[in-house]
């Protein structure tokens, strides 16, 4: 690989030449800038990141250093990586991810996330959850994406799933569907919780006491999507529903819900309304018919916890990030 000195060979041209021409072209005389450009693309020439951030310390680091906890695996929360990629180019920056699974030691991960010398950091999580932030982090710009810290306050970017879910309730309410079955994700989630929270207020607003519907609280694990087909059949008999609508705890148990009513000849919307969560990526407008349900904010939590590094925010408050209402065909 070729390296600096290289290029200031081939060029003809000094080392601090070679260097003003990657950071500061503008200094460098056009003759002189055409002829090092020209012995970069020969050469090709690549930039050695990790050396020009360790110089940097003491300046401007316009790299941010990304935590992803079981983030880019998954569907479901790869928006927010690809948000703080976007931001960051568009601002000027770079960002690196280093993946930590739950088998990892923390401490291991932590250290090889800041040797690459980081000039903030943002810790994001599949599914939003509370989670321990090292203290090592803490000692630099450092802020949350849709996960909170269980110790001292740190700034973090969560969805707001309480607005989101009483937006979507309101909407059910307001088409008039009154004998809801609730379909919940596992009962001691936060998003559970804050979800329940906000079905919970419109049907109070509507007069209706919401623990007087039928609430089912999903086990953990992936394998328990397959009992939802059970579930929703115990609420079915000789063909006919004892509920107008189903509230999906999220797109995947729409999507069991979907399959369950449609094999018992059961209509969407016409016999029954089906309201989801998430709108799940790559998923949300293939259902038959179309899903109406709530756009979990991902891309948008990460532009905010990009910008929150890039400006030196240094508030260390819960921002709750709006989680719009996309009425589709299911009611």
């Amino acid at each position: 690989m070729a390296s600096l000195k290289d290029v200031a060979k081939l060029a003809n041209v000094s080392l601090m030449t070679v260097s003003r021409v990657l950071n500061n072209p503008e200094r460098v005389k056009p003759e002189t800038l055409s002829w090092v450009q020209a012995a970069i693309q020969q050469l090709n020439y690549v930039p050695d990141l990790s050396a020009k951030r360790i110089r940097s310390i003491g300046t401007k680091n316009k790299t941010i250093g990304v935590l992803a906890l079981d983030t880019v695996t998954t569907p479901f929360s790869v928006e927010i990586t690809l948000s703080i990629e976007e931001t960051a180019r568009a601002h000027g920056w770079n960002s690196f991810v280093v993946n930590m699974f739950s088998d990892d030691n923390p401490d291991d991960i932590v250290n090889l996330l800041l040797a690459h010398r980081p000039g903030g950091i943002i810790f994001t999580t599949m599914g939003l959850r509370e989670v321990h932030v090292s203290p090592k982090l803490l000692m630099h710009p450092c802020v949350l994406a849709n996960c909170e810290n269980k110790g001292e306050p740190v700034a973090c970017y969560i969805p707001n799933d309480e607005q989101g879910q009483y937006t979507a309730v309101q909407a059910l309410l307001a088409a008039g569907y009154r004998r809801p079955l609730c379909l919940h994700l596992p009962v001691n989630h936060l998003a559970t919780v804050r979800r329940r929270q906000g079905l919970e207020r419109a049907f109070h607003e509507a007069k209706i006491n919401p623990d007087a519907l039928d609430h089912y609280y999903m086990q953990y694990g992936d394998e328990h999507y397959r009992d939802i087909p059970g579930i929703l059949l115990a609420y079915i008999h000789q063909g006919k529903p004892n509920f107008d609508s189903v509230i999906c705890g999220n797109d995947r148990i729409a999507f069991m819900v979907y399959q369950t009513l449609l094999g018992q000849g059961i209509r969407i919307p016409q016999d029954i309304a089906v309201l989801g969560y998430d709108n799940l990526v790559g998923v949300g407008n293939l259902f038959l018919p179309p899903l109406s349900t709530v756009q979990l904010p991902h891309y948008e939590i990460g532009r905010l916890s990009t910008l929150h590094i890039i400006n030196g925010d240094s508030h260390q408050e819960r921002v709750l990030v709006d989680s719009p209402w996309l009425p589709r065909e299911s009611f």
